[in-house]
């Protein structure tokens, strides 16, 4: 869940997951973490997960770090985010070229928008699954019609 981990002087625990993001790449749309997880990590108010991403560019022999940001997750718009088929659902970065922060979010407001997200998403992911049942129940009806050779 992340690369790093520390308690601050006030006894707030964060966790640092560290994204880094080539400029000259088109496409990366890179993990963040589970939604289960993170439900369970938030549901102690003093844990934070928060993204460290490094924007860099390479030219010959030079990396050249254009940009880095160190934000709690809720402070990432749902926008720039999606969500991932992967277990309970995997947050990713949609496309790591645009990432919109809104910057003190309430942690409530985000969660509550996580709930939505997953609500609307959790039905569509049941419609595929039924999909590829039936595309299994048909192959399996083509398989048994078949003889052994």
């Amino acid at each position: 869940m992340a690369d790093l981990a520390f308690t601050d002087p006030d006894g707030l625990y964060y966790i640092v997951d560290v994204k880094t993001h080539r400029l000259e790449t088109h496409f990366n749309m890179p993990n963040l973490t589970s939604v289960e997880r993170l439900a369970r990590f938030y549901e102690d108010d003093k844990n934070y997960f928060v993204v460290l991403v490094v924007q860099y560019s390479i030219g010959g022999t030079k990396v050249t770090v254009s940009a880095a940001r160190f934000v709690p997750i809720e402070f990432l718009a749902w926008d720039c985010l999606t969500i991932g088929a992967l277990g309970w659902g995997q947050i990713q970065i949609a496309n790591a070229n645009v990432i919109n922060i809104n910057e003190r979010y309430s942690r409530r407001k985000w969660m509550i928008e996580l709930c939505e997200t997953m609500l609307a998403f959790y039905p569509r992911e049941i419609g595929k699954i039924e999909h590829r049942m039936d595309y299994f129940k048909r192959l399996r009806r083509i398989w048994t019609k078949k003889s052994e050779e």
